[in-house]
C-alpha cells in the first residue's frame, strides 16, 4: 500500500502501568462531635432535649427545639453545632455550613466546629475557604480522641492544600503521620502528592513507609510499583510482584502488573508465560488476552493475536484500547474494511485516542473514503503535531478527491518537511507536483 512506510502503525502495546493507582483518602462524612459542655451550660434546656433525640437519628424532633433555642440565644453555639449537624445529615449543605459558621463566630476555639465547617467546605469544593477553618482546627483540642481527630483535621488540611501549596500539603500529611504513627493514610496521600510532582524517590520512600505498616496494602504495594516502573527499577517491581503472586495465586491483577514488568524488562517469553498462566485460570479474562495479543504482535504472530485481540473486544465491548488493538492489527493485515469498522468503533469511545486517527486515515484512504480520510486527520491534528507522513496522506487524498490546490499545498508542505526520510515518496510528491502544478514544474525537478 502506498502509505505503509509513511504511517506508522500505531498496535496497542503494553505500557508500565500500575494499574490501580493509590486512592487516596476519600473525604470523610462530617460526623456529629457532642461539644464539651462548660461548667455551667448556658444552653437552653431544648439544646439537651434535642441531642437526646439526636442519639436516635430522631432529626425530625431535634430541629424545632434547636429553631427554638437559637431563636431564644442566637449565641448558643453548642446549638449552631447540633443545628450544623441536623442539617448535614438531611442533605441540607448550605444550611449546615451556615449553622457551622455561627457556632464557631459564637466560640471560635472549639475544635469540632470548626473541623467540620471546614470539611463540609471541602466537600463543596471551596478548598481556600476550608484551609482556613482546618488549620485553626489543628491548633485547638478535640473534645474526645484527641489524636484521631486531630489527624483527621491535619488530613483534611493536606487535601485542600494539594493544588494551592503542595509543599504545605506534605507538612500537613507529615503532622498526621506523626499523630498516627501507624495509620497508613498519611503516607498514601503523600506519595500520591509526591508521584504527581514526579519527585519520584519521596513517593518511593511514603509508599515503603504504607507497605512497612501493612504489607498486604493494595494502595502501598500498587503505588511502589508505579514509581518503581518510572524510575525503570523493574527488578525491584518483579520482586514485589511475585511475592504478591506467592502468597494470592489468584490475583489477576497483580499477574498483570508483572507481565507489564517482565515486557517492560524485555522478558517477553516470561511475559507470556504469566499471561498464558492468566488465561488458563480464567479463559475469558479479557484484559489478559489484549495483554497476550500484544505480545503476539511484538513476536509476529498476527493470527494468534487477531484471535485474543477478538476476545478481548467481545468482552470488553466498551473498551476503546480493545477495538483499537484490534482494527490496528487488521489493517496491518490488510483486512481494510474490518479494520475501519473497529478504528471507528474505538474513536466513537474514546474521541481523544489520538492514535487511533492516524491508522483510520490510512484504512479509510485504502477503501477508498476519501471524506473520511480527511476527516480522521483532521481529528488527529488536534491532539498531535502534523508529520511528514500526515502531510504526505493528506495530498494523496486530495489529489485522489481532484481538490487540486489544497493537494499542490500539502504536496508541498511535505517536500519542506521530509528532508530525504522517504524518498520513494519524495519522488511520488515531485513528480504529482510537476503534473497538477505545471507552471512551477522546475522549481519541483531535481537539480543535477
Amino acid at each position: 500500500m502506498m502509505f505503509d512506510r509513511l504511517v506508522t502503525l500505531l498496535l496497542a502495546t503494553i505500557v508500565f502501568l500500575a494499574g490501580a493507582t493509590c486512592a487516596q483518602e476519600s473525604k470523610p462524612t462530617v460526623r456529629h462531635h457532642l461539644v464539651q459542655e462548660p461548667a455551667e451550660d448556658t444552653s437552653s434546656p431544648e439544646v439537651a432535649q434535642a441531642e437526646a433525640a439526636m442519639q436516635h437519628n430522631d432529626f425530625s424532633t431535634a430541629e424545632p427545639l434547636l429553631q427554638k433555642a437559637v431563636a431564644a440565644k442566637p449565641n448558643d453555639y453548642r446549638a449552631w453545632f447540633d443545628l450544623g449537624y441536623v442539617y448535614n445529615a438531611t442533605d441540607r449543605s448550605s444550611e449546615a455550613i451556615d449553622a457551622y459558621r455561627k457556632a464557631v463566630g459564637a466560640k471560635p476555639d472549639v475544635f469540632e466546629s470548626n473541623l467540620n465547617l471546614g470539611l463540609l467546605l471541602a466537600k463543596q469544593g471551596d478548598n481556600a475557604e476550608a484551609a482556613k477553618f482546618l488549620k485553626a482546627a489543628t491548633q485547638l483540642n478535640p473534645t474526645e480522641h484527641s489524636e484521631a481527630g486531630l489527624t483527621r483535621a491535619w488530613q483534611a488540611l493536606g487535601r485542600v492544600e494539594q493544588t494551592a501549596d503542595p509543599q504545605q500539603a506534605l507538612a500537613a500529611y507529615a503532622e498526621a503521620a506523626k499523630l498516627s504513627p501507624k495509620d497508613l493514610q498519611p503516607h498514601l496521600a503523600a506519595a500520591a502528592l509526591l508521584r504527581t510532582q514526579n519527585n519520584l524517590d519521596a513517593a518511593a520512600r511514603e509508599y515503603q513507609a504504607a507497605a512497612e505498616l501493612d504489607p498486604t496494602s493494595n494502595d502501598a504495594l500498587s503505588g511502589l510499583i508505579d514509581v518503581y516502573g518510572a524510575q525503570k527499577k523493574y527488578s525491584d517491581a518483579e520482586a514485589i510482584l511475585r511475592k504478591l503472586l506467592a502468597s494470592d495465586p489468584q490475583n489477576s491483577a497483580a499477574r498483570m502488573q508483572l507481565a507489564r514488568v517482565l515486557t517492560a524488562e524485555g522478558k517477553s517469553d516470561e511475559a507470556a508465560q504469566q499471561l498464558q498462566a492468566g488465561l488458563a485460570a480464567n479463559p475469558t479474562d479479557p484484559h489478559a488476552a489484549l495483554g497476550l495479543g500484544t505480545l503476539y504482535v511484538n513476536a509476529g504472530k498476527d493470527a494468534e493475536a487477531e484471535q485474543q485481540f477478538r476476545l478481548a473486544v467481545q468482552k470488553l465491548p466498551q473498551d476503546p484500547e480493545a477495538h483499537f488493538a484490534l482494527g490496528s492489527l487488521l489493517l496491518h493485515e490488510k483486512k481494510f474494511p474490518e479494520a475501519q469498522q473497529e478504528l471507528l468503533i474505538a474513536v466513537r469511545l474514546k474521541p481523544d485516542l489520538a492514535d487511533a486517527y492516524s491508522n483510520l486515515a490510512v484504512v479509510a484512504s485504502s477503501n477508498k473514503n476519501y471524506t473520511l480520510a480527511l476527516q480522521a486527520l483532521d481529528m488527529r491534528a488536534k491532539f498531535l503535531p502534523e508529520t511528514p507522513a500526515t502531510y504526505f496522506l493528506h495530498a494523496a487524498t486530495f489529489d485522489n478527491l481532484k481538490a487540486i490546490p489544497q493537494a499542490v499545498e500539502y504536496y508541498q508542505k511535505f517536500l519542506a518537511v521530509d528532508a530525504g526520510k522517504f524518498p520513494d515518496e519524495e519522488w511520488q510528491a515531485r513528480h504529482r507536483l510537476i503534473a497538477i502544478d505545471p507552471k512551477n514544474a522546475d522549481k519541483y525537478r531535481v537539480k543535477k
